[in-house]
């Protein structure tokens, strides 16, 4: 087993987890068949990423590669994992570059098993030189030294390395004779101190090999013109630099080289676990950098930004984050790009809005240096001869079509983003580009809609809703009758207003950071303080059913309008209920002897309202208290109203009650036996009565009489002496007062 370290560019830092270097594990693949090679469990120090590599840089392994590790955490093995093979080539590798699969992160582990296999029906063996690469990305920064998370590997002392041990990383241009030892339980490797010495062999290179362009590399130690970073016509995301997640410089020290532009971008995926905590993305892109540059031998590592699934942007290759940094990321179409790599696996998962808005926003910037439109296309000149994942056939110089924001596949042949990633590549472009997607305006606080029309006293707030990331948006306007009123921020979901009293539209505009604008549907409002009316004041008028000393049954009546829309009249007193514009009356219970206050508010959509609290008192009058002519029998029982009532089967037989009052209802019992009665009011014959009933029933309104106002009335019954069933009984007379 060899190792290289990259040391960490901090301090020892504050305490907490203690830091420790940057470390890369070499392990030697066995077996003497040409078909398959494999490592049998085997303990090992921490690490967190790994990868399987072999001698030649252009040579590649036609087969499956297969891994499981150990989890730090459990103790348990996982399940057999695919590394991917099917990496760009370096068509110019440099001295000590390095063919190898796709890194691969596991998360903190201390065991693994590999297996490698020839692809069935192939005759090549498999390539010389067969490892697995562990990265063990250590704690290098404060801000990982200060968080919450496991302790470290248990590491020997430090001492001094010995004669196998290496700072720099080993040369995989002159492999070893695959004897390399194979760790055992309690060895580790000894973390040799960290030095700033230049690597013994010559700096690793992967300049014009990766770059896969005609246009000729600067070489290695020469000085390459750094060009200015163009202003662009976007704001720059916010982006971790190099020293923000760990870079270790001493280990690539070779001057980026620039490209004349950025025309397009093409978006990557790392590969591995998804389940990884955003907290651990900045060791995520420590493993990368140092599989790229001390397992494949390249000068930095290959992509200019990556993103985790929390949206944070990394600087990626050095070179500075403004400038069109030549990059190692899509075999063939480097001299025209920058890539953008996701951290995990999106064959089958789709990446996360966070991660989706944080490529939008670097695409837009990158891109806008350059004048581009995100969700255009442009010419890009291809740099090798080859087929793309879609089988298009590229020859070396010359021109092709590509969308500014392009997928890996797009330019090589690989699954790279990912299916799923590779689908939300409109949505990106649609994000980058502007305007902004799916505004819609939701809802008007402080206004009620009626139909199509929403109806206020004059302050309303606007709320909306967008499908474009709030980091994409520059401001929201709202408008009243097409001119602005308001503006607020891009994160901003609402805005208050006062409109002048009238009619108007409202609508919200949302401008995107490119300046693009998008408007909203309009929503018609109308602004009004008239509050309703009652064109009939609340009244309270007796109605049938069985009447009780303590509830009386009415009706309540009304009638209410307003000059624009009437939304609903409610019942404040002496209970509460709530009737819709058309409703004009309830059945309702009074209690008697008590003057009970009616009150009743009228509202109109705008929320302007009108209230009438009228008073009105229900009147028993017991048989007693009527003025008697004819035979007239008293019966006593609780079944009447007050314990007793009248009974006569005297034809001519009258009962006369006089009362000032505007609703009035003569109260009886029913029976299969009763019979019939004339009802006179205020000296006028009415009403002919029939008390005839199939069940008996007691304390029965059964004739109703009401005025439009109070006055004084004379209510007279006269027993009709009906054949066979003469008698009438009676409990009494109820009134409104």
């Amino acid at each position: 087993m060899t190792y290289a370290v990259a040391s960490p560019s901090a301090g020892p830092g504050a305490t907490g987890r203690a830091k420790r270097p940057v470390k890369v594990y070499d392990l030697a693949l066995k077996g003497a068949a040409a078909d398959r090679q494999d490592l049998a469990r085997t303990d090992t120090s921490q690490f967190s990423m790994l990868g399987v590599s072999w001698t030649g840089a252009t040579t590649r392994l036609h087969g499956t590669a297969q891994v499981r590790t150990r989890s730090t955490a459990t103790g348990e093995w996982s399940a057999w994992r695919d590394l991917e093979l099917n990496v760009d080539p370096l068509e110019k590798p440099g001295r000590g570059v390095r063919g190898a699969s796709e890194p691969l992160w596991v998360g903190s582990s201390n065991g693994v098993q590999v297996q490698v296999v020839r692809k069935n029906g192939t005759t090549a063996p498999l390539p010389k030189g067969l490892e697995v690469n562990l990265v063990d990305p250590g704690v290098v920064t404060d801000a990982e030294a200060k968080a919450p998370g496991s302790e470290p590997a248990a590491f020997v002392a430090e001492g001094t390395p010995d004669a196998t041990s290496s700072s720099t990383p080993a040369d995989p241009a002159s492999p070893s004779d695959g004897t390399a030892a194979t760790p055992t339980d309690g060895q580790t490797a000894t973390s040799p101190a960290p030095t700033d010495a230049t690597p013994t062999s010559a700096a690793p290179t992967d300049s014009a090999a990766a770059s896969a362009s005609p246009t000729a590399s600067a070489s290695a130690g020469a000085s390459p013109s750094v060009p200015t970073a163009p202003p662009s016509t976007v704001p720059q995301p916010s982006i971790v630099d190099r020293a923000g997640w760990g870079a270790d410089e001493s280990i690539s020290p070779e001057a980026p080289e620039y490209n004349a532009d950025v025309k397009a971008v093409f978006v990557h995926h790392t590969d591995g676990a998804n389940d990884y905590s955003c907290t651990d993305s900045p060791s995520i892109v420590r493993g990368i950098y140092a599989y790229h540059v001390q397992v494949e031998g390249w000068k930095d590592i290959g992509y200019n930004f990556l993103v985790d699934k929390c949206g944070t942007i990394f600087e990626g290759r050095k070179g500075g984050v403004g400038l069109p940094v030549l990059g190692a990321h899509t075999y063939g179409w480097n001299r025209e790009s920058a890539g953008i790599a996701v951290l995990g696996d999106y064959t089958t998962t789709s990446a996360s809005n966070a991660a989706l808005a944080s490529i939008a926003r670097l695409a837009a910037w990158k891109l806008g240096q350059y004048g581009a439109d995100p969700a255009g296309t442009t010419q890009l000149t291809a740099g090798a001869t080859q087929k793309n994942y879609f089988a298009t056939n590229y020859t070396a110089g010359s021109t092709y079509t590509f969308q500014r924001i392009s997928g890996h596949r797009d330019g090589y042949n690989t699954q790279c983003p990912g299916s799923s990633l590779y689908a939300q590549l409109p949505t990106i472009r649609a994000w980058a580009a502007g305007p902004v997607q799916g505004l819609k305006l939701t809802s008007l606080s402080g206004a009620t809609a009626s139909g199509s029309t929403y109806y206020t006293k004059g302050a309303i707030t606007a709320h909306w809703t967008a499908t474009t990331p709030a980091s994409l948006i520059k401001n929201f306007q709202l408008l009243v009758d097409g001119k602005t009123v308001a503006t607020t921020s891009g994160t901003a979901t609402s805005v208050g207003a006062t409109l002048p009293l009238g009619s108007h539209t409202i609508a919200v505009r949302a401008v995107h950071q490119s300046g693009k604008s998008a408007t909203s549907s309009a929503l018609n409002v109308v602004a009004e303080t008239t509050a309703p009316t009652f064109t009939t004041t609340p009244q309270l008028t007796l109605r049938s059913g069985t009447v009780n000393t303590s509830a009386v049954p009415v009706t309540l009546g009304w009638k209410a309008t307003d000059d624009k829309a009437l939304q609903n009249v409610k019942l404040l007193s002496p209970t509460t209920a709530t009737f819709g514009p058309t409703t004009t009356s309830s059945s309702r219970t009074a209690a008697s002897g008590t003057a009970t206050t009616w009150s009743m508010r009228a509202y109109d959509y705008a929320g302007n309202y009108r209230t009438s609290s009228p008073a009105y008192t229900p009147v028993i009058l017991q048989e007693s208290s009527a003025t008697k002519s004819g035979s007239w029998t008293t019966r006593s029982s609780t079944s009447y109203l007050g314990g007793k009532s009248y009974s006569s089967a005297s034809k001519g037989a009258a009962l006369t009650w006089t009362f000032t009052g505007r609703s009035a209802a003569w109260v009886v019992s029913r029976a299969s036996s009763s019979g019939q009665a004339y009802v006179y009011v205020d000296g006028t014959k009415v009403a002919t009565v029939d008390l005839k009933s199939a069940t008996t029933l007691y304390r029965q309104a059964i004739w109703t009489k009401s005025w439009t106002s109070s006055a004084k009335h004379t209510i007279k019954i006269v027993v009709v002496g009906t054949s066979g069933r003469p008698t009438i009984t009676t409990d009494g007379l109820v009134y409104i007062k």
